[in-house]
């Protein structure tokens, strides 16, 4: 809701200042422009999309995610050692672990959420640290591939679009170090 707000006072905003300013006719413009350049970004990275969402479902019928999550488990079970027993709370965080690693946000977003779902059970009302954690792990998620962004530049006409891969990695390791001790910090001060 408060979004939604504040994009209409944006927009209303850009109008009455192109119409003030006596730029009605650009604003009009480039409203049109965006909103095509918006359909025809979207129509080019929906090929790239499914195809990495192909490229997961392929993985989970043929046992690979399921040999990925085994692979993952026991880092995963050291960082919800509260979860640790929970057999489908672990697969549900897996799950969303090997999605996010492939750099498939929208996938690995139902996942978390039925991770986190699984984990509310547990604590009805309460965000338990395992909880928090995923949060973390799913916000700063390490990707090796970053199918989005690559297929957002592909789209924006890079020849190269995986180029950005060392950047990526080093900001991703980064990023998921400092939220992973953040959050043992916060578990242990909030006791």
């Amino acid at each position: 809701m408060a979004m939604s707000l504040i994009w209409t006072v944006m927009v209303g905003a850009a109008i009455l200042c192109g119409l003030a300013t006596g730029n009605g006719p650009a604003v009009a413009k480039g409203a049109l422009d965006g909103a095509a350049a918006g359909v025809e970004l979207c129509l080019s990275m929906m090929g790239v999309l499914c195809l990495w969402m192909g490229v997961m479902e392929i993985m989970e019928r043929s046992g690979i995610a399921r040999g990925l999550s085994r692979l993952l488990r026991p880092a995963i079970k050291r960082l919800y050692q509260d979860f640790s027993r929970d057999g489908k709370a672990m697969d549900a965080v897996s799950a969303n672990l090997s999605a996010n690693l492939l750099g498939l946000g929208n996938a690995a977003t139902p996942l978390g959420l039925e991770a986190a779902r699984l984990m509310a059970e547990k604590n009805p009302g309460v965000a338990s640290d395992g909880l928090c954690m995923l949060v973390v792990c799913n916000t700063a998620s390490f990707q090796l591939i970053p199918t989005t962004v690559a297929s957002l530049r592909a789209a924006a006409g890079s020849t190269d679009p995986f180029d950005i891969l060392p950047a990526v990695w080093l900001a991703s390791a980064v990023s998921i170090t400092v939220g992973i001790t953040a959050a043992k910090l916060m578990a242990r001060v909030w006791r």
